[in-house]
């Protein structure tokens, strides 16, 4: 405090005060002397992966080439909607998708064209006059609006009096409108007449995850996109490129697990690994993540799932008992059995070309064996159960025992035959009455047991109107011959 009074001289008038600070000279006193560019780097503010690797361009759109060839196709031959609708899934790019279609309709070169072909593109390769203001959300002719906070129909009498006006310095005048479904069905209602007919030079982008909470009415008069889940494989490449942008080493293992648990989204995706090269350090392998996630490890989830079916309990539960101490929930430990199991049915049933995206070579040659050897039965029982399981461990007080009572009964229910056995076994004759440890057994092959049964089916068709007498309990039952 000592050395900033005597560097600052002494005001004796209000003009000498005014002069002696200025903003930008209070600035520089507070730095502390000595200091260099690298210290205000460092002062920058962080920016998350999916902030700092968000798309700007229609190539960098991963997993939707289906919507990037048609809104090419339609741009080059000016066939420009008034209207679009984007939908899907959270973190698949719908609001960037709009700020990079409110790009391509205002684009404008630097240079200009004397050839008149500058117009709207979605060749966004070089950055034009307005993709910087309207990428960073700031240009006055792109307006963004929340609908989840502007739903009545005040907000949208708002957009209809300022439609009339022209756009300020670009070609079209924008409106995004992210999460529409929030709107009234006022607002919805308000909007209509200048959704179907808005002047020329004005366009809408409406975004949002719950595409059956819109109106028909609005649906009609918009050109729909449905963003896809991205799939795995391409999610594990885009993680991979990032974080070897970020100089950050990554284990396949961990970019596949990643991929699985953001489920298609790439926005969660890019959080997971932003999370996972802090916890890392530098270098993320498969045990960061799994410790981080709560996961179990893939390959003792197959163990388990291998002396479930096969009867041995104590190696089962030991299994479960040692995935929780090392961290998995419960019920993510059946979760990822009951993926196991529908890998294992995809592979016996389809082959291995079947198998699920996110499973490694390995993966797959486990997977395969155990196919193998489990039928389309026993797997199909073992589904229904873990899925059964699901509820029950999600409505225990103790989720840990829920689950080993779950694989218990697993177990105990592998050995017993399926349907159709049973209905051989009864064909074949052996589920007829054994014999007591007194009684003989045949000698003659089972030849009585074949006799016997030839009379019952006589029996059976000789005296099928035969009526019924009543039991001991009053029902009917019916008379054997001989009683």
């Amino acid at each position: 405090m000592t050395k900033r009074k005597s560097s600052t001289p002494k005001a004796t008038s209000k003009s000498d005060a005014k002069k002696a600070k200025p903003a930008k000279g209070a600035k520089k006193a507070k730095s502390p002397a000595g200091s260099t560019g690298s210290d205000a780097a460092m002062s920058t503010p962080y920016v998350v992966l999916a902030r700092k690797y968000r798309p700007q361009t229609f190539e960098q759109l991963i997993g939707q080439e289906a919507m990037v060839r048609t809104l090419e196709n339609a741009f080059q031959s000016e066939r420009i909607a008034q209207a679009y609708m984007l939908t899907g899934v959270r973190g698949i790019g719908k609001t960037t998708t709009a700020r990079i279609l409110a790009r391509a309709l205002n684009y404008e070169r630097e240079d200009g064209a004397a050839d008149g072909s500058d117009g709207p593109t979605t060749d966004l390769k070089t950055e034009g006059i307005h993709c910087r203001e309207i990428i960073e959300s700031r240009h006055p002719d792109v307006l963004e609006l929340d609908a989840a906070s502007n739903t009545s129909v005040e907000n949208i009498r708002e957009i209809i009096e300022s439609v009339r006006y022209r756009p300020v310095t670009a070609r079209f005048k924008v409106y995004i409108i992210d999460e529409v479904h929030m709107l009234s069905r006022g607002a919805f209602n308000a909007l209509l007449k200048t959704l179907e007919e808005p002047p020329e030079h004005v366009k809408f982008i409406f975004a949002t995850t719950e595409i059956r909470k819109v109106p028909v009415t609005v649906l009609s008069r918009c050109q729909r996109f449905d963003l896809r889940r991205v799939e795995i494989p391409v999610l594990v490449e885009h993680l991979k490129s990032i974080a070897s942008d970020e100089n950050t080493e990554i284990s396949d293992d961990a970019l596949h697990m990643i991929a699985r648990s953001a489920e298609g989204s790439v926005r969660d995706g890019l959080s997971i690994l932003d999370q996972a090269i802090s916890m890392g350090g530098g270098s993320v392998s498969g045990e960061t993540v799994r410790a981080m996630l709560g996961l179990a490890d893939r390959g003792r989830i197959y163990d388990l799932l291998e002396n479930t079916l096969a009867g041995r309990v104590k190696d089962a539960l030991e299994l479960v008992g040692g995935l929780y101490m090392d961290g998995a929930e419960p019920i993510q430990i059946l979760s990822d059995l009951a993926d196991a199991v529908h890998a294992a049915t995809r592979i016996k049933t389809a082959g291995e070309d079947a198998a699920p995206d996110s499973l490694t070579t390995d993966d797959r040659e486990r997977m395969g064996g155990m196919a193998d050897k489990l039928g389309i039965p026993a797997l199909a029982m073992a589904w229904q159960m873990i899925l059964k399981g699901m509820g029950e461990v999600a409505d225990a007080p103790d989720t840990r025992i829920a689950v080993e009572m779950l694989l218990i009964r697993m177990a105990h229910m592998a050995d017993l035959p399926s349907p159709d056995e049973l209905i051989r076994r009864f064909q074949a004759g052996v589920t007829a009455p054994k014999t007591t440890s007194n009684s003989p057994a045949p000698t003659n092959g089972g030849a009585d047991r074949a006799g016997t049964q030839a009379e019952m089916a006589e029996h059976n068709t000789s005296h099928d109107d035969a009526p019924p007498h009543p039991g001991p309990d009053g029902v009917g039952r019916w008379q054997w011959p001989g009683k």
